[in-house]
């Protein structure tokens, strides 16, 4: 089964980057909507060392058609080397919420 909205994960080092990077996605309307997660505390490895950083996460809700021009506007935007992007599908959504969806991301079609 194809699913035609999508939700994007992806987290920020700071207040500036997330509102930059959500002003780029929903001006070139790879994504309808963002919203700010502030206070997001990630562990993991990096260069074999562990790291704990504060974070911001970006909930972005697109359209699978247009995953990969969103993905390019963050790699575009983002200051890490290896920024997290992981799209997850929306299985089920208010109807109107996902019309307003398609109306504000651009068509690829």
């Amino acid at each position: 089964m194809k699913y035609e909205h999508i939700i994007v994960f992806c987290t920020v080092p700071d207040t500036d980057t997330a509102h930059k990077l959500s002003k780029v996605l929903v001006e070139e309307k790879v994504a309808a909507c963002c919203n700010i997660i502030p206070a997001v505390k990630s562990f993991y490895f990096w260069e074999e060392n562990l790291q704990e950083d504060q974070e911001l996460l970006l909930v972005i809700k697109t359209r699978q058609e247009v995953f990969p021009a969103l993905e390019i506007k963050i790699r575009e935007n983002h200051p890490y080397s290896v920024p997290e992007i992981l799209a997850l599908p929306i299985i089920h959504g208010n109807h109107e919420y996902l019309k307003w969806m398609d109306d504000h991301v651009r068509s690829r079609k």
